[in-house]
This record gives C-alpha cells, structure tokens and sequence, in this order.
C-alpha cells in the first residue's frame, strides 16, 4: 500500500470514528497509534511518548490554565454582571446603544475568558431578557450576541490561539498579538452595522425611557469604575508583556492573580466560587492538553508518510492552481466542517495537512492562524449545524426560535466575511503589531 493511500485511509478512519460521536482526542489519538504500529511496528510507541514528552517541556502551555482560571474567577464572581450594568447606563440613551453595549461587553469578556461559550452563557443570560423586556427585535440581539460571543476565540488571551500555537510550533505571544486589530476590526464593523440600522429603524433599537436614564453623575462614575475593573485587570497583565517586562507566562499568572484579587477585594470571593472556578479550570485544561497530545501524535505520522507534500504535487504541479486559490479552498473547508465540528476538533483534524502545506506554499503561519480563526468565528454561525446556534437556542426564552436565530446571522455572517477578506488582502491588519512588539 503506498504512503498516499495510508494517508487517506488514516483520514478517512478518523472521520468516520467522529461521525460515531466518538470523543475528538480518543478518535484522533486511536487513528494515530494504529498508523504508527502498522507504519513502524512495537517501535511506534515512541511517537505518543515523543509528543508526550514534547508537550510536558512545552513552557508558555503553563498559560493555559491561568487564563481560564482568570476567566472563571472573574465570570463566577459576577464581575462581568458590573460591565453590563455600566454599558446600560452609559450606552441607553442611544438608540440601539444597549446592543452597542452588549458588544463591547463581548469584548471584555472575551479579553477575560479567550473562550466563545462563556460570552455565549453571559450575553444569552444577562443581556438578552434585558434586550428583549426594553423592546429590541428579537433577531437583531440574537444575532448581536452569537456575533459578539465569537470575539472569544480571536481577542486575547484566546484559548484557541494557544491551541493552534502548539500544534503549528508558533510562538503563542505573537499569535495573540496578531488576533487584537482584526477582533477590533471586527467588534467595529459591528457597533456601525447596529448603529446605522436602529438609526434607519429606531424601532429595532428603542433608547431607553427618560426616566431610567435619569441616574446621579455619582451613580454613573461608580459604575465606571465598577465596569472598568476587568480592562484593567488585562491591562495589568498585557501592558508589562507588551513592553518586555515580564514573559507570556509570567503575564498570565499576573492576571491569574489580578483578578483573584480583585474578586477577594470585591468581598465575591466565596468557597464555592473558588471551588467552581479551579474545577472548571482543570477540566478545561485537561481537555485541550489531551487534545494536543493526540494531535502532535496524528501529526508525527502524517509528516512521516509526507502527506502535505503529496497535497502540494496534487494541487500545485497536476492541477496548477495558484496558492491563492488553494488558500481559499482551505478556508471553505473550514466553513463546511463547521456545521457539525467544533474549533478544536477541525483544527487537530486538518492541522496536519493544513499547517505544513501552508508553509511549502509560503504564507506566514501567525498571518494563516488568525485566518483560521476568523473562518472558525464563521463556521460558528454557519446553519444546519453551527455550534453558537444551537447554544443560542439551549440559553434563548421561548419566544425566539430556531428559525430567528438562523435569520438573525446573516448579516453579521456578512460581515465577518468582511473581515476575513480584508485580512486576507491586507496581512498588516493582523501582522502589524506582532512585528512592532518583537521587532523593538
């Protein structure tokens, strides 16, 4: 049997046990130790072991569980509930400026988690019956919150970056870097997006009565404060990064600790959130560390059977396609195994075809993972099978149904779109800073 049919059948092997419901780093890890004995004999142990060994000196994974930790405690600690109450007092008097407010909450808190389902469960259970008691189209904040949810995976600290760094043996510091102008890009398209309809349409965005915006100055500042707290809890932890102070991993533990702070401070920081937030912690972390390890196991074996080589003969040299072309083939790939596959489990699928093959053709691996990432925002909200869809229709009240939440995307699908080709077209947006910081 030669190497390309092993690949494919490794492939294909892997699919199936998915489509079984089987979990992603027991399908990928099983697929993998299978090729490596068939391929190398009792000598394939080595492979898992070899990964094993990788990922336990892997250094910057230590920021990993501080992150969702940091996440955790500021989510259990309802600290994020001050955000939203600050963006209603300050946004309200614009029309749809809760929905604007909502946004930039999605943007705290993803700088706070790095993960989309906690700005899902926030928006979905503090925002949305706010939204909807005030008079807003149902659709249009059901859309707003998926969209803004989505911001997770891009914002840092994202989770998902840290992932993707691993596997492609990127330095996580500048995928981070790379994932601001482009979330902020994309948080941007959506406040004017919000903005100009409920100012064509004030009915889909009413501000709020005179009554509930007649707060005292004092009130107000207080909330400030009160809202401002987890921005500055990242600042305390970015700002010394960012000036070469302090290492990725001391920066995390920074925050780690900032925000634990903060939350003892606060008078918030009971046993049962301690308890809740260091579980969580540990069965997130454990998660992707399994995940990982399945994947740099699956990706030995590919680079050994020299799978991406084959790819790049096939569409390059037999089929001439210009690696623009194949570039783009690879994001619509994204987008169709995001209807049944979460972010995690499309990666570690591809990123052993994707990640080699896009280093033969030439393009920047930081560039290609926020390209990915953005794909992946897509593939989120992208029907039958969208991941927030589905989270949308577990969290939203009876009155919105599944066919409002699949309406409500389309725009803000559009836009991400949007974004994605201007990143695409324009590499700076996301590779600017990350060359400014380690260029100094």
């Amino acid at each position: 049997m030669s190497y390309e049919m092993i690949a494919v059948l490794m492939f294909s092997s892997m699919m199936l046990m998915l489509m079984t419901g089987q979990r992603v780093f027991g399908a990928i890890g099983a697929v993998a130790a299978a090729g490596a004995v068939f391929l190398y004999g009792t000598g394939g142990v080595d492979i898992p072991f070899s990964a094993a060994m990788k990922l336990m000196k892997w250094y910057p994974l230590l920021t990993l569980p501080m992150f969702i930790f940091m996440g955790y405690v500021l989510s259990e600690s309802r600290i994020a509930d001050d955000l939203y109450k600050m963006f209603h007092v300050w946004m309200g008097p614009i029309n749809g400026g809760l929905a604007i407010g909502t946004i930039g909450l999605m943007v705290l808190i993803s700088a706070m988690n790095g993960l989309s389902v906690a700005g899902m469960a926030i928006g979905a259970t503090i925002a949305l019956p706010e939204l909807l008691k005030r008079g807003y189209d149902k659709r249009m904040v059901t859309g707003v919150i998926q969209a803004g949810s989505s911001l997770g995976i891009l914002v840092p600290p994202s989770v998902v970056l840290v992932l993707y760094a691993m596997i492609a043996r990127q330095p996580v510091g500048q995928l981070w870097l790379a994932g601001v102008f482009p979330g902020l890009m994309m948080a941007g398209l959506f406040v004017i997006y919000i903005w100009l309809r409920c100012r064509i349409n004030p009915a889909l965005g009413p501000a709020l009565p005179k009554e509930e915006r007649n707060v005292p100055m004092a009130e107000k500042l207080r909330l400030l404060r009160a809202g401002l707290l987890p921005l500055a809890i990242f600042a305390t932890m970015m700002v010394p990064f960012v000036n070469g102070w302090t290492s990725l991993v001391e920066s995390s533990a920074i925050g780690a600790m900032t925000a634990f702070l903060a939350a003892v401070l606060k008078r918030r920081m009971t046993r049962e959130v301690f308890e809740n937030s260091v579980r969580n912690t540990l069965g997130i972390s454990c998660m992707f560390m399994w995940i990982i390890l399945a994947a740099l196991g699956f990706g030995a074996v590919f680079d050994g059977l020299g799978a991406a080589r084959a790819i790049e003969d096939l569409f390059v040299d037999q089929l001439g396609l210009n690696p623009w072309v194949i570039l783009i083939m690879m994001q619509l790939s994204f987008l169709i195994m995001g209807t049944f596959l979460d972010d995690t489990a499309m990666l570690v699928i591809v990123a052993p075809l994707y990640v080699p093959l896009v280093r033969i053709l030439e393009f920047d691996l930081i560039w290609y993972g926020v390209l990915y990432t953005i794909t992946t925002q897509i593939a989120y909200m992208t029907p039958p099978f969208g991941y927030n869809l589905f989270l949308m229709r577990a969290m939203a009240p009876k009155e919105v149904t599944l066919g409002d939440i699949y309406r409500s995307i389309v725009p803000f699908v559009g836009i991400m779109i949007l974004a994605l080709t201007l990143v695409m077209a324009f590499p700076e947006i996301a590779l600017w800073l990350p060359n400014y910081v380690y260029g100094k």
